[in-house]
């Protein structure tokens, strides 16, 4: 699908977004090693969450989607069954790195694959860790998918882990969370920077001991191995409003409000970001959802300055750069982003594609080894992009085209459906001018 964005047409309106993705991946994987049944309100139904239903399924997990109210039966850890055939994982790091996790608690055997895309992204982070808890896994061809997990006699616990990561990473960090469920005694990570906590606080809500010290997460792993049903309603997705309300910001005459978000501070780096080269956004933060801190946000058209990002806020920001290029070209003057080396083990390099896409826009720019610098403020020209199958990517270049030139046009945007299936059907409401072309 070829999706062509047109300029000129301000965006206008108030709206709900469908469920955070990383909470419902969460929710549905950890509902399903509840004891009992769990209730899960504004699920995000998209690719990538069907892949975790679809992977919690071949572990004998029964669930139900009724639009966007998932009823999911848990099981417990002891009640997982080995599936049937290896588990296939779609392009989700997301999805294979915390079911490993799981299932290594578990002590099932199982074979976690998935796309050519997943088998180039790093598992070495997750293998490494959980062999010094003692957990049967192996990664192919020096440390990738597929990963191979043999049976584990459930009277045999893992080993206690106090471990540092060497990189900030909330899948690194959840995964090794869920594997200590099942060790013989307190499990403390350590992150050289705070990552999104979601799975802490999701955990606790389930009856877990965690404990949270800045940096420093330590679980005391139950002795039954007995978790709560959950039962949420899911805030609307602050990586999906991410791009709507940097198309507010830099499209002429745009207003726009987007309810019932989620506000966790690990998540908000984008608004921060923008907030510093004087966006006019508005938070209200009036409630919590699923145990998570939500409210409204308000974003109008706004004249943007360059800015330097890195460090902790880089981390906070990591899934919103491709967006945030795209502010940054429209802003006046320079903007650096340093840290960000992660950005290279994403569903594509997105460091490089980005900035090759960017490049055809006619946006001025530089690539580093962890970042990019743009030299904004320059008519964005518009034209030709490619998604490299990267569901952000693709959104970021149709935000560019709501303030191009000319039009801008996206090979292969079918991808959004990924993470935001609603993408193309939302812009529309809001008024921007687009059309789509098989």
């Amino acid at each position: 699908m070829e999706l062509i964005i047109k300029p000129g047409m301000p965006l206008q309106g108030s709206l709900i977004l469908p469920g955070d993705k990383s909470l419902s991946h969460r929710a549905a994987l950890f509902a399903a090693l509840a004891d009992g049944q769990s209730v899960i309100d504004n699920f995000l139904v998209a690719g990538v969450t069907q892949v975790m239903l679809g992977a919690i399924s071949a572990v004998g997990v029964s669930w139900e989607l009724r639009g966007s109210r998932l009823i999911i039966q848990g099981t417990g850890l002891s009640g997982l069954r080995p599936p049937l055939a290896p588990i296939q994982c779609g392009s989700s790091a997301t999805t294979i790195r915390l079911l490993a996790g799981a299932l290594a608690a578990s002590g099932i055997p199982a074979v976690l694959d998935g796309s050519p895309g997943l088998r180039r992204r790093p598992m070495k982070r997750i293998v490494q860790p959980l062999h010094r808890m003692g957990v049967p896994i192996q990664a192919s061809d020096g440390g990738f998918a597929p990963l191979r997990l043999a049976a584990r006699l459930s009277s045999q616990f893992l080993h206690a882990l106090d471990y540092t990561l060497p990189v900030a990473s909330a899948q690194v960090k959840t995964c090794l969370l869920l594997a200590a469920l099942a060790a013989d005694g307190p499990c403390t990570l350590t992150e050289p920077e705070i990552s999104r906590d979601h799975s802490e606080r999701m955990l606790a809500a389930m009856g877990v001991d965690i404990q949270v010290r800045g940096t420093r997460v330590t679980l005391n792993p139950p002795g039954s191995n007995r978790l709560k049903p959950l039962h949420l309603v899911l805030p609307g997705d602050i990586s999906s409003a991410a791009f709507l309300i940097v198309a507010a910001l830099i499209t002429p005459g745009s207003q726009i409000t987007l309810r019932d978000v989620l506000l966790n501070p690990t998540r908000t780096g984008l608004l921060d970001a923008l907030k510093a080269m004087g966006a006019n956004i508005q938070i209200d933060v009036r409630s919590d959802l699923g145990g998570e801190p939500a409210g409204d946000v308000s974003a109008r058209f706004s004249i943007l300055n360059g800015i330097e990002i890195d460090g902790t806020l880089a981390v906070r920001m990591i899934d919103e750069f491709p967006v945030f290029a795209i502010a940054a070209a429209f802003a006046r003057g320079q903007t650096v982003v340093r840290g960000a080396a992660e950005l290279r083990h994403k569903e594509s390099d997105r460091i490089l594609a980005l900035c090759a896409e960017l490049r055809q826009l006619g946006i001025d720019l530089d690539e580093t080894s962890d970042g990019f610098r743009i030299l904004g403020g320059k008519p964005v020209r518009g034209g030709k992009a490619r998604a490299h199958g990267d569901h952000r990517l693709a959104m970021a270049m149709a935000v560019a085209g709501l303030a191009s030139e000319t039009p801008v046009s996206i090979q292969d945007a079918e991808i959004v459906a990924e993470s935001f299936p609603g993408f193309v059907d939302t812009l529309r409401t809001l008024g921007a001018n687009l059309r789509q072309e098989s």
